[in-house]
């Protein structure tokens, strides 16, 4: 069975007992986190919302939260010597499927 859920601006593919990195959610480790926007729900048979499916819900246990890999960003202007670099480090949480309720 999988679902499909959106967090983030985002849709993801979830599983029981999947790992998943999502973009950081308020939560601290270790507690429990539900999503109610779920999309699809598939077993044998599909179930598709309008947007989301109505009483579905997937729940999610806080396994992490950090931050991503440096990214660096470079501007750069021709002819008038403008150089900038900065750094970015995207925050993320790390879920682990818990249970899939259609």
């Amino acid at each position: 069975m999988y679902a499909i859920i959106e967090t983030g601006g985002k849709q993801i593919r979830v599983e029981v007992g999947a790992k998943i990195y999502v973009e950081k959610l308020e939560g601290e480790v270790e507690s429990t986190i539900t999503f109610d926007k779920v999309l699809l729900v598939a077993d044998k048979k599909a179930k598709f919302g309008t947007p989301y499916v109505a009483g579905a819900t997937v729940t999610a246990k806080v396994v992490k939260q950090g931050l991503s890999k440096k990214i660096r960003v470079f501007k750069y202007k021709a002819k008038t010597n403008e150089r900038k670099t900065i750094g970015h480090r995207q925050p993320y949480t790390c879920l682990v499927i818990e249970s899939i309720n259609a």
